[in-house]
């Protein structure tokens, strides 16, 4: 099951569980997508795996399976994307 993070990784905007700004990847890096598209180019920075829309979880299901709040952060922020 997913554990939803509550935030982007690389500039820490809340994403709640209903945001359908969050992506992810197969890992659940989770970014926020304006960070997806002007600094990652649609690639995770930590597994280099494709970020896509995370799902949201129906509201009646967050009662039960609720959200984590664990928040992940990279320090150092999220490199710019490299020019191909």
């Amino acid at each position: 099951m997913l554990s939803l993070r509550p935030n982007c990784e690389c500039c820490d905007r809340d994403l709640p569980p209903e945001s359908r700004e969050a992506m992810i990847c197969t890992f659940e890096c989770t970014f926020c997508a304006d960070c997806v598209e002007a600094r990652l180019g649609g690639t995770c920075p930590n597994c280099g795996g494709e970020l896509v829309r995370r799902p949201v979880r129906p509201a009646a299901m967050l009662k039960k399976y609720p959200a984590s709040t664990e928040r992940v952060l990279k320090p150092e922020g999220c490199a710019r994307e490299r020019a191909a």
